[in-house]
């Protein structure tokens, strides 16, 4: 296979060189040379323990590369540390200092050489380090300033030549208020701690080894303790399996209207990396829940329980697109992999598949081959209709009912390719939800031409869950319980991360009187969709009801209600935009003993819906889908104890 012959990426970056190296050349040449060559192995040492790579050494100067930035930043300050040691066994007037500028940027990479802005700001910066000493820029400083026991200096924004815009810069300190090449100052405290134990482990043990040792084994416990708090504070235990939150894509298109195709781009990426059963994927709503905010990667994936978080943009210019992703572990800030593409347009698709199978390597995370050909088997490629199709989702995001924008947007999609599968899906799902909820639905047939579109859709492709989960749910339409399951189930196992997958079964197994069951899906669609959608809020307010966990059935409902402005006032009076939901949220509350809660939603239902039927209404709603009516009669006892009837 032919390789690019410049490659982008995101990679650590520092340069260094020697203050006043023509001076010491000026007076002792050859101890110089010597020096310096004996120093470069110190770093040529370090750089290769931290994971690093010496890229070049004109002259007294060495550009290296890092995969992690605080891998590069502690190579730096053991690297000062070391020489600072060495420098006092020379005369004052010959020692060596060396000064470090250290970034995270985009580079190019040609022949093993690394070109492009990274490279120019490390260099800068290097020049505002003091001799001995680091100086870094704001995105490094971000990832290390919890990490690593270090204090910085804020030394402003710096104008710098031939970079456009102004470089913040950090002085990297030993302690506060100390100067940057002190360094060696706090790394022998920090040495000092351990050296005691490692004087008690092997007495009698050489001091410079037992530092180093100390010191190593200072950093792994500081790593583990990291890791072990960020566990911790998690919202959620961590799986044994990798996990991993998509966030929304940031479109630098600078066109607003070209949103829809930057997150479509990121919801392509969630949907196959949720094929792969040894992930643990966040649901598209929840990640994206932080769109257009200024995020902390680490609380991000705290409040969503993974341990690595994907970033990324995307920019789109006539006919070529720049895509730049990152994928950062959580835990620990380091990057576990970073690239930047810039391809043609139609490459987008391959593009997709090439970042999936980045991640899934970078996490190491073993593909069986139904899963590998799943995840590079895509539904069209026609990127026109790939768009109209993304605009059309973006149309009925958060609605149950297709609109008929929508509609078009779907037929348009699938007039330019009547083989795109999940285009014939959303237009059947659709069709169902829109006879579901609207009850003035006036297309005929509603139910068959959805299943039409479900049965053609796996005609073209066997291995998708939309069309299963689709079939699962027109199933349960027609009160055909047991093929709903068995449905609903193989959507589940075709994509196991799938959040709307489990919340679809888990409605299913509730209406056939599988409890139990219903509560286990819920909950895993809940895990993977912490910040849930509204139609698995709703689910699983109906489930945890029908568990007889009323305050938690309530809390799910409530904040349905809460999200959509259920409640609201409005010439003086308060409406229900959804009332069998609410009688849903009295009784959760009523079963709970929340008397003032009942109270007050009775007084909205006498004073807005005095003719109101809530046994007739509950069972033209939830009631057509229960296998044994009496699933339904707890609600509608707590709503008659509440006084309607």
């Amino acid at each position: 296979m032919a390789t690019r012959e410049v490659e982008r990426k995101l990679t650590a970056v520092f340069v260094t060189d020697v203050a006043g190296y023509s001076r010491l050349m000026a007076k002792n040449p050859d101890q110089t040379l010597e020096t310096l060559t004996a120093y470069r192995q110190v770093f040529s040492e370090y750089t290769g323990q931290f994971h690093g790579r010496i890229v070049n050494r004109p002259g007294d100067s060495i550009l290296a590369e890092f995969g992690s930035v605080v891998d590069a930043l502690t190579c730096a300050v053991e690297i000062q540390r070391e020489l600072a040691e060495r420098n006092l066994s020379l005369a004052e007037n010959s020692r060596m200092h060396f000064r470090i500028g250290l970034t995270m940027g985009d580079v190019l990479l040609k022949e093993g050489e690394l070109y492009g802005d990274g490279v120019n700001i490390a260099a800068r910066l290097e020049s505002l380090a003091d001799p001995g000493g680091i100086c870094i820029s704001r995105n490094v400083y971000d990832q290390v300033q919890s990490r690593l026991p270090l204090h910085f200096e804020y030394l402003g924004e710096k104008i710098v030549k031939n970079i456009p815009e102004p470089v913040r810069a950090y002085k990297v300190l030993s302690e506060p208020g100390a100067a940057a090449h002190r360094v060696i100052r706090a790394k022998r405290t920090l040495a000092g701690e351990w050296r005691t134990i490692a004087l008690v482990v092997a007495v009698g043990a050489v001091v410079v080894v037992g530092t180093v040792a100390g010191w190593n084994y200072y950093q792994q416990r500081s790593t583990e303790v990291v890791i072990a708090t960020f566990k911790k504070q998690a919202a959620f235990p961590l799986p044994d399996r990798p996990s991993i939150a998509v966030l929304a894509f940031q479109n630098l298109s600078g066109d607003p209207e070209q949103e829809y195709f930057s997150d479509g781009i990121s919801e392509d990426i969630i949907t196959d990396l949720a094929r792969v059963s040894g992930l643990l994927v966040t649901a598209r709503n929840s990640s994206f829940s932080y769109k257009g905010k200024a995020v902390n990667i680490q609380r991000v994936a705290r409040e969503l329980g993974v341990k690595y978080v994907l970033e990324g943009s995307v920019r789109k210019a006539g006919n070529r697109i720049r895509i730049t992703a990152q994928l950062i572990d959580a835990a620990t800030g380091a990057h576990q992999w970073a690239q930047r593409y810039d391809r043609d347009l139609q490459d987008v698709f391959a593009l997709q598949d090439e970042i999936t199978e980045k991640i899934v390597s970078a996490l190491k995370v073993e593909l069986t081959l139904e899963e590998n050909e799943r995840i590079h088997r895509r539904t069209t490629d026609n990127l026109a209709a790939w768009a109209l199709y993304r605009k059309g989702v973006e149309v009925v995001r958060d609605r149950i009912t297709l609109s008929d924008l929508a509609q078009v947007y779907f037929k348009k999609a699938l007039a330019l390719d009547p083989e795109f599968e999940s285009a014939l899906v959303a237009l059947g799902w659709g069709h169902l939800y829109s006879v579901t909820y609207d009850m003035n639905y006036t297309v005929p047939d509603p139910l068959e031409r959805a299943e039409a579109l479900a049965r053609q859709a796996l005609a073209l492709n066997d291995a998708l869950a939309g069309p299963y989960a689709l079939l699962g749910a027109l199933q349960l339409a027609k009160r055909r319980h047991g093929q709903a399951l068995a449905h609903a189930r193989k959507a589940v196992a075709l994509e196991p991360g799938g959040a709307e997958w489990y919340a679809n079964l888990a409605e299913i197994q509730m209406y056939a009187g599988n409890t139990a069951e219903s509560l286990g899906s819920i909950q895993r669609a809940l895990r993977l969709d912490p910040i849930p959608a509204d139609l698995t809020l709703l689910r699983a307010g109906k489930i945890h009801f029908q568990a007889q966990r009323y305050e938690q059935a309530a809390e799910y409902l409530q904040t349905f209600q809460d999200r959509h402005t259920s409640l609201w006032k409005w010439s003086g009076s308060r409406y229900f935009v959804s009332t069998d939901v609410a009688l849903w949220l009295l009784g959760a509350y009523g079963a709970a003993g929340r008397t003032e809660k009942v109270e007050d939603l009775v007084r909205i239902f006498r004073d807005n819906y005095p003719t109101l039927d809530p046994a007739g209404l509950l069972a033209n709603t939830d009631g057509r889908y229960f296998k044994d009516a009496a699933r339904l009669q707890p609600l509608l006892a707590e709503v008659a104890k509440a006084g309607l009837e």
